[in-house]
């Protein structure tokens, strides 16, 4: 049986890793507590109180929270502002 030919070609659009956003992700802790958690939500990240107190229960419950998101040098900012807070916070790029 004969295969027939196909000359159409298949174009497949691959975002390059670079563009890709990044993510902080904030980690559940034995030593933090909750309150102070949502409080360094409000004061470092900017999060209203009701937004902050969903966060810390979404690291709480969960064990991490993605907690903010953008270019590598405002996400790198952001860990480092957290990690500074007491809290431990990563990196990664979305994908």
């Amino acid at each position: 049986m004969a295969m027939p030919e196909l000359d159409e070609e298949i174009q497949v659009d691959v975002a390059p890793a670079e563009n890709l956003p990044w993510v902080c992700v904030v980690w559940d802790d034995p030593v933090n507590l909750m309150n102070y958690v949502a409080y360094v939500f409000q004061t470092v990240l900017g999060y209203d109180r009701k937004r902050a107190t969903e966060l810390m229960m979404q690291v709480h419950t969960e064990g991490k929270a993605a907690v903010s998101t953008g270019e590598r040098d405002k996400v790198e900012g952001d860990v480092k502002k957290l990690q500074v807070a007491g809290l431990w916070a990563t990196m990664q790029q979305a994908g």
